[in-house]
């Protein structure tokens, strides 16, 4: 399975369209750290995915969220749709599931999708927790804090904003580029107040 990104790598790196699919997505998740990696659903992620962006975390999306991003890309991948013509023509080769496999990929990323926090939650409505909403949701479904421990989120919270910078460095043209600096701490308190206390 990682031969494939090395593989999706290569292919961009001969597309004049390469450097829009390197922006995509982060390069934030190797196969071998997808969840159960040996099942046939990460496979098919594996295989699939990397053909016209990064690995996607199974926590990209809430469950509910997946079957209608799977149908898109598959779309795509047939080359119909929002730049499905495109992505044809800059990559060699690329492959669809078929039904089975689209069945299968779907019950994987709904299985390991995020577990989203309740959009009512009255903690949302604090200054803090509008903070944490607005940054979190412009790349992934807003996360349930009760998904890491109280020690665990500050390591996760940093991942994220080294994504965010990477997103802010590499999108757009470079006039208008920018790399605001993110402000992390009261989203770090946020979430550990609402944090799991036990590790899983």
């Amino acid at each position: 399975m990682e031969g494939r990104v090395e593989r999706a790598l290569y292919l961009w790196s001969q597309s004049p369209q390469g450097r829009m699919l390197e922006r995509i997505l982060p390069r934030s998740i190797e196969p071998r750290e997808l969840p159960e990696p040996r099942s046939e659903g990460a496979r098919l992620t594996a295989r699939y995915c990397v053909q016209c962006h990064y690995l996607p975390s199974p926590q990209m999306h809430s469950p509910d969220k997946w079957a209608a991003v799977v149908v898109r890309m598959v779309w795509r991948m047939h080359g119909r749709g929002n730049m499905g013509v495109l992505m044809k023509e800059m990559m060699d080769n690329v492959e669809a599931p078929n039904d089975e496999e689209t069945q299968v990929l779907v019950a994987y990323l709904k299985k390991h999708g995020q577990s989203e926090m309740d959009p009512e939650h009255p903690a949302l409505k604090s200054d803090a927790g509008r903070i944490f909403s607005i940054a979190c949701t412009q790349c992934h479904a807003l996360p349930d804090p009760r998904r890491h421990t109280r020690g665990e989120w500050p390591a996760v919270v940093e991942r994220m904003k080294r994504h965010m910078t990477w997103a802010n460095t590499v999108v757009g043209v470079d006039a208008l580029r920018t790399t605001p600096v993110l402000d992390t701490t009261e989203i770090v308190r946020f979430l550990q107040r609402y944090a799991r206390t036990e590790p899983r």
